[in-house]
């Protein structure tokens, strides 16, 4: 496709002067066409969305209000000026139904899923950022269709989830899906789906520039994908502005008009990040644990799990009915100060465990709606308690509600800055602009180890998508066994040598790795003994110490082959936390030892070898 002649009417208009002076600094070819695909991409995106936000209202009215009269309250933006009745929403007409209705959808989602799309499954973002960062960008043309009404099956049916990671996920796939349509190359179609995300997200949060920075942040931990940035500022505006046609230009809050005076106050909410910090690794753990712990270990097909989970969400919500759903109209009401102090607090810990069930059994549906509530509500518990306290100095305790809403998420999912500027656009109040980056600052140096996505990379370096731009190919072309320390004489464990056994061979060796081996099966290996996994035990009691084995501390096994080469070594160690590996070869047994310093040494040496060949020529 050629998009030249997009320039040319608009170059046309400027005077000399100005063409010159524009032609000498932008490549019109390029900027142009970049505009038209972004556009492009921001406004089926936009639509998706928008058929996204419909599918799921319909699916809630059928299964909530007409099933189980349930009258969810709705956030201010949504519910038409509907009158809050704390009483009628927190007794549903048909409560029993709550044992059922979750699970139905559960069932109908994971039989979605598991029978068109299985890549469907779960909450979406960490499939995005697979994709980009070791796909190249590649999503299935099956996913829009499938995610759409599996999401609305679940969410729909009170599951406790939210629209933004299937929104990622369906807006992503149609930009991926339009970048292969024109043919475009990896790196194109990786930009262009990050545009994508950008526009799903602006348009469904009515937060385009929040919309944008989220799907350029999100992909790393400790960075940006700053080349994205554009393309997606410009797709978020659109999505937004075609969502805006049909839905109107609202904010999804009505916020009260908070205001911050007292620079003291900066103090209690350093306090409040630790706290949100603290409760962001909790439930980070209670979301892995509930899916490493219960559902993996279930033994029942993988289409039944979300049934499973639904079933123990509708055990909660008979109990407790606001965790059904996204929640959002009970943290409108809690930004009122309208909402009791108690069901607050309850929500915080039931909303982890209806979302941990929820996403954990497979459940299609986002985790970000539920951290807001987690987050808002544990604002509006410290806010209320801090007031009680200390009223001259937090004279508005609701606005911790928007604080922890930016402040727990950030922490959980390494985007504070996006945070910053969502939360300000779906609230439409930007009074408090101070404490959300200060908090969410704090938050995401505490926390940035724990994560709700798995699949973010520290960096550009540690993403396979940039691996060409950051490592030579000499990675590529060196094999393991040139550069491993081969030997036949090393040292092995077995699963129940004591810990005073693997103290000993630690001290008399120089190894920060031992094999663990089973005696009963040669040349099996069933992990890994690691040196600093060790040293943390030395401060145990002496009858903890007499108590702890090689199979407590040992890690899973993992090698490297001696034919591979130390780019697919590089991809192994950064996938565990030891620093050193097995070599093995092609019957599995153990020929000697890789140090990911050797790899590094190796790059360090080809780098050397590049400038001084560059200065040669």
């Amino acid at each position: 496709m050629d998009f030249s002649r997009f320039e040319i009417p608009f170059a046309r208009t400027l005077g000399p002067a100005a063409r010159r002076l524009l032609d000498d600094h932008l490549d019109w070819r390029l900027t142009g066409r970049w505009m038209m695909l972004s556009a492009l991409v921001g406004a089926a995106g936009g639509l998706a969305a928008l058929v996204f936000s419909h599918a799921v209202s319909l699916a809630s009215n059928g299964f909530l209000l007409e099933l189980v009269g349930y009258r969810m309250p709705l956030p201010g933006g949504e519910s038409g000026g509907a009158v809050f009745d704390l009483e009628v929403s927190m007794n549903p007409t048909r409560r029993w139904l709550l044992f059922i209705v979750p699970a139905l959808g559960g069932l109908l989602s994971g039989w979605l899923v598991y029978r068109f799309a299985p890549e469907a499954e779960g909450h979406g973002t960490d499939a995005v950022i697979r994709a980009f960062h070791r796909q190249g960008g590649r999503m299935s043309r099956r996913i829009p269709i499938v995610k759409t009404l599996a999401s609305a099956a679940t969410i729909g049916s009170g599951g406790s989830a939210g629209r933004e990671g299937p929104v990622a996920q369906i807006a992503g796939a149609i930009a991926s899906e339009i970048a292969g349509r024109l043919g475009l190359g990896e790196r194109e179609r990786r930009i262009l789906m990050v545009a994508g995300v950008a526009a799903g997200i602006g348009a469904v949060f009515r937060s385009p520039l929040g919309g944008a920075f989220f799907a350029v942040e999100v992909l790393y931990r400790d960075d940006m994908e700053t080349e994205a940035l554009m393309p997606a500022v410009i797709s978020g505006i659109t999505g937004y502005s075609v969502f805006a046609m049909f839905e109107g230009s609202g904010t999804v809050f009505d916020a009260p008009h908070f205001q911050w005076v007292h620079p003291v106050e900066l103090l209690p909410v350093a306090v409040f990040s630790i706290l949100c910090g603290a409760i962001g690794i909790l439930y980070v753990h209670a979301f892995d644990g509930a899916r490493k712990r219960i559902f993996d270990r279930l033994s029942v097909p993988k289409a039944v799990k979300p049934a499973v989970g639904g079933l123990l969400v509708g055990a909660i919500a008979f109990v407790f009915p606001p965790v059904l759903g996204s929640s959002y109209g009970w943290l409108q009401h809690a930004m009122d100060g309208t909402l009791p102090f108690l069901i607050m607090a309850t929500l915080v810990v039931a909303k982890i465990a209806a979302t941990s069930f929820t996403i954990g059994s497979g459940g299609s549906g986002g985790v970000f709606a539920p951290s807001l509530v987690i987050g808002g509500m544990l604002g509006g518990v410290f806010g209320t308690a801090l007031h009680a306290a200390w009223p001259e100095l937090v004279a508005q305790p609701q606005a911790y509600v928007m604080i922890g809403m930016a402040t727990l998420f950030s922490g959980v999912s390494s985007v504070p800055i996006s945070m910053t500027i969502m939360i300000s656009e779906m609230t439409g109040s930007y009074g408090l602009l101070v404490p959300l980056i200060f908090s969410a600052t704090i938050v995401h140096l505490l926390v940035n180890r724990w994560s709700l996505y798995t699949q973010q990379v520290r960096t550009h370096a540690d993403s396979p998508a940039h691996r060409q731009e950051v490592l030579p190919n000499v990675l590529a072309s060196v094999s393991v066994r040139d550069v491993a320390r081969l030997t036949k004489e090393f040292r092995v464990l077995e699963p129940r040598s004591g810990l005073a056994e693997i103290l000993s061979v630690f001290t008399r060796t120089q190894e920060v790795v031992i094999p663990v081996a089973d005696p009963e099966r040669p040349g099996h290996y069933t992990g890994l003994v690691l040196l600093e996994d060790v040293q943390s035990l030395l401060t145990a009691g002496e009858s903890m110490r007499q108590l702890i084995i090689a199979s407590d501390v040992q890690v899973p096994f993992v090698s490297v082959s001696e034919g591979a080469t130390l780019e697919q070594a590089l991809d192994v160690f950064q996938s565990t936390a030891s620093t050193e590996l097995p070599v093995v070869d092609a019957g599995g047994r153990i020929v000697g030892f890789l140090k990911q310093s050797q790899v590094s040494s190796e790059y360090h040496r080809a780098v050397l070898r590049a400038h001084a060949d560059t200065a040669e020529h």
